[in-house]
């Protein structure tokens, strides 16, 4: 698949079940499945002892977190394949001009 057709699979699916809903409850929603995700992350490395390796639940939370972002693109009209292109190119003029891709470095 690709993003405009993720984006349109979603906007189906959220449209034929009835789950709009505005934008601050999709960036909560979001952020809830961020944090979902942290918690595997943290099983996953038995609290940061070991070595991370994915938990039962990581693939599981994953497409939560990506679900709740595409709602969240779709809610606020941004195309996800445009943004991730400008994002793309704004990392690689970092990683140009400072050989690194971190901001406020």
């Amino acid at each position: 698949m690709t993003l405009p057709t993720f984006q349109q699979t979603v906007s189906r699916f959220v449209q034929a079940h009835n789950l709009e809903a505005p934008v601050h409850a999709r960036l909560l929603d979001l952020t809830s499945e961020v944090g979902e995700l942290a918690k595997e992350a943290l099983k996953g490395s038995n609290y940061g002892h070991e070595s991370f390796q994915p938990t039962a639940s990581w693939e599981s939370e994953l497409a939560d977190g990506f679900f709740s972002l595409i709602c969240l693109a779709n809610s606020t009209g941004v195309n996800m394949e445009a943004a991730l292109a400008g994002a793309l190119e704004k990392y690689q003029a970092r990683l140009a001009a400072a050989g690194d891709s971190g901001s406020g470095r």
